[in-house]
């Protein structure tokens, strides 16, 4: 039982929901043990054939409608999901990155050409997705993106580099955002599905060595003069990726914000497991008031963050989440993430600072749910425009 106790809402009250994330919890107890996480760590990546396991389970592709070969489900499943991936300290692989951050790209503005081509590899895990919007001097300011494209016949000659790139290693299928018309600001760009196997003028750098999100491949991708079908232009028109990047980043901060929360509950859980059987001065630690105090104020912090992000997730079932709300989801609760396990680290002591015990790992990968996504200032920036 998590220590964060609130009533189930009634977005979530479906049997359905209950037996999916029995599922996933079976799932990751066989494929996400303790040994098989550390090995991510050591090898940089999660195995391809770990995401083709995934698809057989039914994990992959959840919101892609049934007709593409998914499970036609919606955002809800996606949250149990992230829940259990926290609780089994498994949020290096990256299936909500996969499942409902660049997934929904394809399945909203993509051709029925290129919905049958693609989605059906999404859900087996065949494909692996990524998007690549980060470049060198464009982070938060994707207008100042420099990668460019341009047509060439029946192609578009890509050139670029795009940075920090989750799955960027490993992925098959990769949005790659680029500037069509340098000229035209926002409205010069577009998106592209990069089939990266044979793809001319298309490379990938080293593995990039990170402070903690060890398993999850991330690497730089470099375009030159890569040649990529004209078929491959998302939605098959110029011009409108800078608008479909902001309609989707809502609901990807959400996701953020939704693995922050099951990453902080997993901590708080294991802190009360230790301090509980942790003993000095002939006492449990859990029994010393400093301790009580410490716990209480995070588990106080952890339930109004997550109050706040069921409320968020209804309002994104209903079509009605806005930008702003979204961002304060983000930045509240990731900020909220960062000191809950902070607080955490100093209930293990020493033994917290240890790379052997999973807190260690989850204060290092914390670390960036502030930074992508957009980063929190640019969150505070969007928020501070709904008041003025």
């Amino acid at each position: 039982m998590s220590v964060v106790r609130i009533e189930q809402p009634d977005y979530l009250r479906d049997e359905a929901i209950a037996i999916f994330s029995d599922s996933v919890a079976r799932f990751l107890s066989i494929e996400a043990t303790p040994a098989a996480t550390a090995a991510w760590r050591n090898t940089g990546y999660v195995p391809t054939e770990l995401w083709r396991k995934a698809g057989e389970a039914g994990l992959l592709g959840l919101t892609v409608p049934a007709v593409y070969g998914g499970s036609g489900a919606d955002f809800r499943f996606e949250a149990v999901l992230m829940e259990q991936l926290g609780l089994a300290h498994a949020l290096n692989f990256a299936i909500p990155l996969h499942n409902a951050v660049v997934a929904p790209y394809i399945v909203s503005y993509a051709t029925e050409e290129q919905k049958r081509r693609w989605l059906p590899g999404v859900v087996s895990g065949e494909n692996i997705l990524a998007v690549a919007m980060t470049e060198p001097s464009a982070g938060s300011d994707l207008q100042a993106m420099r990668c460019t494209a341009r047509r060439d016949g029946g192609d578009y000659v890509l050139n670029g580099q795009k940075i920090f790139i989750s799955n960027g290693a490993h992925a098959s299928l990769i949005v790659v955002a680029a500037k069509t018309d340098t000229q035209a600001g926002a409205r010069g760009i577009s998106l592209f599905v990069v089939e990266t196997e044979n793809c001319e003028g298309f490379s990938r750098g080293r593995l990039l060595d990170k402070l903690g999100q060890e398993g999850r491949d991330t690497a730089e991708l470099f375009f030159s003069d890569a040649r990529v079908p004209a078929g491959n232009l998302l939605g098959g028109e110029e011009g409108r990726g800078f608008q479909m990047l902001m309609e989707k980043l809502p609901q990807e901060r959400l996701v953020i914000a939704w693995q922050a929360m099951a990453m902080m509950e997993a901590a708080l859980a294991a802190t009360v497991d230790y301090v509980r059987d942790r003993r000095a001065f002939g006492k449990a630690i859990a029994e010393f008031q400093n301790t009580q105090f410490k716990l209480a104020e995070a588990k106080t912090q952890a339930t109004i963050a997550k109050v706040f992000l069921h409320y968020c997730t209804e309002q994104l079932l209903a079509g009605t989440l806005d930008a702003a709300t979204a961002s304060m989801a983000k930045y509240w609760i990731t900020e909220t993430q960062g000191k809950v396990i902070d607080e955490c680290l100093q209930l293990f002591g020493g033994y917290g600072y240890m790379n052997e015990y999973p807190i260690a790992e989850m204060y290092k990968d914390a670390r960036a749910y502030r930074i992508y996504g957009g980063t929190n200032e640019i969150m505070k920036l969007l928020i501070a425009r709904s008041l003025v």
